[in-house]
């Protein structure tokens, strides 16, 4: 499945970065049995997509419902998450579905080819992740193919914005372009500023850096649709039809059809089973008080999507 997926641009954009995010973090754990602790790492997203502000939703109820507290940190999200993972610098994460088969497996990208991240363990998926291309209305990008040639961002260095990005541009035959790399409110602020023509953000819609920037300016949501959108579900299964509502962004009256990917929290093998069960007990026995995303997450459609096995403490709760 992963070899039909032209790599060469992850490659060069994502492998140098990949190995040290795997290697170089110090931790706070190691990879054998914890035991319980009060204090508890988990690693979010930049703080202008979805994953920052939902994890501290779940810090919320955590903390209310448990003896556990929850450190949320702002991150380049998804590969670099797995790195902090591997190195017990996190306990749980959120991560795409799709990065979590290729660390888990050691394909896919170079961050992980060959190297299995055989610590990464599932918890729960929580909602599809709408890949969302964003560009201001009088940019002239209408479609895919007005790419060619643009000042894209593609997200933050090591980001599962940036592998999705690059594996759809390679995908239509997107090849002559100039790759920025920055957070989705950083890119919000370039396309305001005139120094990129469109930028990748991948999250739970209505992502908050798209809203701030629809309300300052004219934008334009580029469709991911018809034959592209079918070889880019081909190339990659785990690529789903998606479609961004209209009115979902100011000025943005019809509905644009895309594709999504799905959100999930990560864990690591080493964690003790009791805390991952109590942590996932909390957010799933508690989901009423979750105000993003809340028509998403829930017990019945939390293994939807998993895509490598469950850390047994997971296993415990759904069971």
């Amino acid at each position: 499945m992963t070899d039909r997926i032209n790599r060469r641009r992850a490659l060069e954009a994502i492998g140098a970065i990949g190995v040290a995010g795997l290697a170089g973090c110090t931790g706070n754990g190691d990879d054998g049995d914890d035991g319980e602790t009060s204090a508890l790492s988990w690693h979010a997203g930049g703080t202008g997509g979805t994953y920052y502000p939902l994890s501290n939703e779940f810090k919320t109820i955590v903390e209310e419902n448990t003896d556990y507290s929850l450190n949320v940190q702002s991150t380049g999200a998804s590969v670099e998450n797995v790195g902090s993972l591997q190195s017990g610098d996190a306990d749980f994460a959120l991560i795409q579905n799709d990065i979590a088969y290729f660390a888990r497996n050691g394909e896919g990208i170079e961050t992980f080819q060959g190297s299995p991240v055989e610590t990464l363990r599932g918890v729960a998926t929580l909602y599809p992740e709408t890949i969302t291309l964003v560009t201001l209305a009088d940019s002239g990008i209408t479609q895919l193919s007005d790419l060619s040639g643009a000042t894209i961002n593609t997200g933050d260095l090591g980001s599962g914005t940036q592998v999705n990005a690059l594996q759809i541009l390679d995908t239509v035959g997107i090849t002559d372009f100039e790759e920025q790399n920055a957070s989705f409110s950083q890119a919000a602020d370039q396309l305001r500023d005139g120094t990129i023509d469109a930028s990748f953000v991948v999250g739970g819609y209505p992502v908050g850096a798209i809203e701030e920037l629809a309300n300052t300016n004219d934008i334009e949501i580029v469709p991911i649709a018809g034959e592209d959108r079918e070889a880019v579900k081909d190339a990659a299964s785990w690529f789903a039809d998606d479609t961004i509502p209209g009115g979902t962004y100011s000025g943005v009256e019809e509905d644009v059809d895309t594709v999504a990917v799905q959100a999930m929290i990560a864990t690591r093998s080493g964690l003790d089973a009791t805390t991952v069960e109590d942590v996932t007990a909390a957010i799933f026995d508690n989901t009423d008080d979750l105000t993003i995303k809340a028509d998403s997450i829930s017990v019945e459609t939390a293994q939807d999507g998993m895509s490598i096995e469950l850390h047994e403490g997971a296993s415990a709760y759904f069971e």
